[in-house]
């Protein structure tokens, strides 16, 4: 997202003066980096002072953490909101395949702070991505894969499979310049996904049933 800024002296709450700085963060680390961007980047794509910046944030990492688990959060309520609103099986596999295509067809610079930062080597910040991918798959094996009757390892197993075939296939898609439109990449990757998941129906229902 561009035009982050806002004239100097604008009142904001605090609420929305913290979402503006993020938003402008967001921007700078994707453009970036985290060890190339500098504090003074972020004030000044925001529109800020230092001092306005540092009333919010700390310090740097203080402020890339809040950034990446924002998103991170972002992503996990996607995943899990998606499956959740229906009980069809292949439904929920498009469902979580979409979600991953949304989260980068929306908010692309937010999907490279989390999946390809510079920091990722950094304990903490590695914490907040797994702790997501975690949730993202313990959401895809409660609603799809545990259904078929599969015990929790198998299931996870599973779950990890359509997640990360999820992941990377929304990943080749933006860095692609998504020359596959939106609506037919997810159909062939629901398309791929269903045909394994599918092999693992649902304890009251047939193979002929699918």
């Amino acid at each position: 997202m561009t035009g982050t800024a806002t004239p100097r002296g604008a009142r904001l709450s605090r609420g929305a003066r913290r979402a503006q700085l993020l938003l402008a963060a967001r921007d700078v680390f994707a453009d970036q980096g985290y060890h190339a961007a500098a504090m003074d980047d972020i004030a000044e794509r925001a529109g800020v002072s230092k001092p306005v910046l540092y009333q919010h944030f700390p310090g740097k990492l203080e402020l890339y953490q809040a950034l990446l688990t924002t998103y991170a959060e972002e992503l996990v309520e996607r995943v899990s909101g998606a499956i959740e609103r229906t009980g069809d099986n292949k439904e929920r596999v498009q469902a979580a395949v979409a979600a991953y295509f949304d989260f980068v067809a929306g908010e692309g610079k937010a999907y490279r702070l989390v999946f390809e930062s510079d920091l990722r080597g950094d304990p903490e910040a590695a914490s907040v991505v797994e702790s997501a991918l975690d949730r993202c798959i313990d959401a895809v094996a409660g609603a799809v894969t545990t259904d078929a009757g599969l015990d929790q390892d198998r299931a996870r197993l599973l779950a990890v499979g359509l997640v990360g075939l999820s992941q990377v296939g929304a990943q080749f898609w933006l860095d692609s310049d998504q020359r596959v439109p939106r609506d037919e990449a997810v159909a062939l990757m629901t398309s791929l996904a269903w045909r394994g998941i599918g092999g693992f129906p649902k304890l009251t229902e047939s193979p002929e049933q699918l």
